[in-house]
């Protein structure tokens, strides 16, 4: 097992791994939608937190030389499944504009998030 770090994407929040990779996998710990640049939780609205963490973990695939393409499984934790469309909406957005063919996904709702976060997601991306 080998640990990824990225100079992009959030700084993980506890005692974990943002990523590690496994033969030709890497698996995501949970995405939170923090701005990496001010390290501020972006939690405004269930689109622009899904956004954030997108864009986070579009920015960390890019230093490895990935994309959304290479994303194989999503798991995707909100405290809003009212809102479940609305995140469709960006997921839909952000995966149309690289590939025809969606990820793998399970949504589930959750009662709480670290930080408060209305969204969190987490990744399986294979390496090809």
């Amino acid at each position: 097992m080998e640990v990824l770090t990225f100079s992009k994407g959030p700084k993980a929040v506890g005692p974990y791994s943002s990523a590690v990779r496994v033969g030709n996998l890497i698996f995501f710990s949970g995405i939170l939608p923090i701005n990496p640049e001010n390290g501020e939780l972006v939690n405004e609205s269930i689109e622009k937190a899904a956004e954030q963490i997108l864009k986070n973990l579009s920015a960390m695939l890019s230093e490895i030389g990935l994309t959304l393409k290479n994303v194989v499984k999503t798991t995707i934790f909100t405290t809003r499944l009212d809102e479940f469309s609305k995140i469709n909406e960006v997921y839909q957005k952000y995966f149309e504009a690289q590939t025809s063919v969606f990820p793998a996904r399970s949504t589930v709702g959750v009662a709480s998030l670290p930080k408060g976060a209305l969204v969190e997601m987490e990744f399986i991306v294979e390496i090809v």
